[in-house]
């Protein structure tokens, strides 16, 4: 099983008995295979749609995508990792600043793509040198700060941009996507997202039946007469045919500004890596190196033809918490379905419909909890912010972060915003470290829990 492929039958391939398990190296029945593939699509279906459609990118595309990156994973970590990549929510804030700095989407995927390269490179170093080198440069108290900066700079976003399109549609999808990731239960919670945009969706669409037009900014800052919901470019696409593609740019400012998303996503693979480790019992330290790199790799694929950034989904390692089943059988089906339902133009013209106000709803949601989510590994790592070793540069690299405090260098360069706060975090930590006396240097403890889902108990939201 080289490449994590001839699974071994799990009993007679029926339902497994109470208490079994599925390893990741055996499978059900095809029949049975192909139903636990579609249950994972659905899973990761609503965030990787999601990701794209903030960032302005095709989220057919996305969806296809979705499903080669997963094969891709699976193939370089010779099955021992059963895991889904879907779009990374991680870079939509830096899309955002992107294209607030006048850049494109060919240059928002030409800085993914740089990380993606990055990402590819930390993880051969990782796997060269051992998962301790990942503890020892990026410790709990400086990750959890990076993903808080990467969160709340996108506050202007939510609230410049997407809200004021239509306030009122916004607020209740806002309230509705609250009650879906609080009150339902078990797979219903973890689709909330997708729930809630359907809802604002139909709302929307209700709301022009009953109200007509409204008069406010559109996506392009116009502010004009329009309908929320216009599904003029539904009827024209096709049924079946390949998403758009389209070639990278490159930008420096565009690629400072994207980078610090790296640490987060070493975090997060090292938090899912842990996750799928305690629940098959294996030990995956030795794997952590391929599984960055297979990010990295799939990244770099994805976002060379226009997708987006991926990244391991706590969703679906919910899903295998929930049904025991950890074949990656079952993710090379899941990976099968998303390439054919990227097939399909129609669909893709139906999410670009989404109405503004819609977005506004999610994203005041998401942005707040990606930013939180800083915050939970703190919490979960036990990191001390009475220790002024851990305060101080964390206190200045957030409010640099959060505030889009910028450092000009010349008149064509400066850094603000998520790289200058990331700098300051990281670089602060660690020199104020080399000279802070005895009784503020204890040993940072490993990077346990990252984002997200870097628990025992897997499923939590990504950033």
């Amino acid at each position: 099983m080289a490449f994590g492929l001839g699974w071994r039958l799990h009993g007679d391939g029926g339902t497994p008995a109470p208490g079994e398990v599925v390893r990741p190296d055996e499978r059900l029945s095809w029949g049975r295979t192909a139903g636990l593939g579609a249950q994972h699509v659905v899973a990761m279906f609503g965030a990787t749609f999601v990701a794209p459609v903030l960032m302005g990118l095709d989220p057919n595309l996305a969806v296809m995508l979705s499903g080669v990156a997963t094969v891709m994973f699976l193939l370089i970590t010779r099955g021992r990792i059963p895991s889904y990549l879907g779009s990374s929510l991680s870079f939509v804030g830096v899309a955002a600043s992107i294209k607030a700095a006048g850049g494109s989407v060919q240059t928002v995927t030409g800085a993914m793509l740089v990380v993606g390269v990055v990402l590819l490179a930390v993880g051969l170093v990782v796997h060269a040198l051992g998962a301790r080198i990942v503890h020892a440069v990026l410790p709990p108290v400086v990750t959890g700060a990076v993903v808080m900066i990467i969160g709340f700079n996108l506050a202007p976003v939510v609230a410049r941009t997407y809200w004021p399109q239509d306030q009122w549609i916004a607020l209740l999808t806002m309230a509705f996507t609250l009650v879906a990731m609080v009150v339902m239960r078990g797979f219903w919670s973890r689709i909330a997202v997708f729930l809630g945009l359907v809802f604002g969706y139909a709302a929307s669409w209700l709301f022009d039946r009953v109200f007509g037009e409204i008069n406010s900014a559109t996506a392009s800052g116009e502010v004009t007469d329009h309908n929320r919901v216009d599904f003029s470019g539904v009827g024209s696409a096709d049924w079946f045919g390949l998403p758009s593609l389209h070639a990278p740019d490159f930008k420096l400012s565009a690629v400072l500004l994207a980078l610090p998303v790296v640490i987060a996503l070493i975090a997060e693979n090292a938090g899912h890596v842990k996750a799928v480790a305690e629940m098959t019992g294996d030990d995956l330290d030795p794997e952590l190196g391929r599984a960055i790199a297979a990010d990295g790799a799939a990244s770099v694929l994805s976002t060379s033809v226009g997708g987006p950034a991926t990244t391991t989904y706590a969703e679906n390692i919910g899903v295998m918490a929930a049904t025991r089943v950890y074949s990656t059988a079952a993710y090379f089906a899941a990976a099968a379905f998303a390439i054919l339902c990227g097939l399909c133009p129609k669909f893709g013209a139906v999410v670009a419909a989404t109405p503004g106000g819609v977005l506004g709803g999610i994203t005041v949601v998401l942005y707040g909890m990606i930013g939180l989510l800083g915050a939970k590994i703190w919490h979960e790592n036990k990191v001390d912010l009475g220790n002024p070793l851990n305060l101080v540069p964390i206190a200045a690299g957030v409010i640099i972060g959060i505030g889009n405090v910028s450092l000009e260098f010349t008149d064509d360069f400066q850094l603000d915003g998520i790289p200058l706060g990331t700098i300051v975090t990281i670089v602060g930590y660690h020199v104020l470290r080399l000279f802070a006396p005895p009784h503020l240097k204890s040993e940072p403890p490993l990077v346990d829990a990252a984002v997200p889902g870097g628990t025992s108990e897997p499923g939590g939201e990504r950033a």
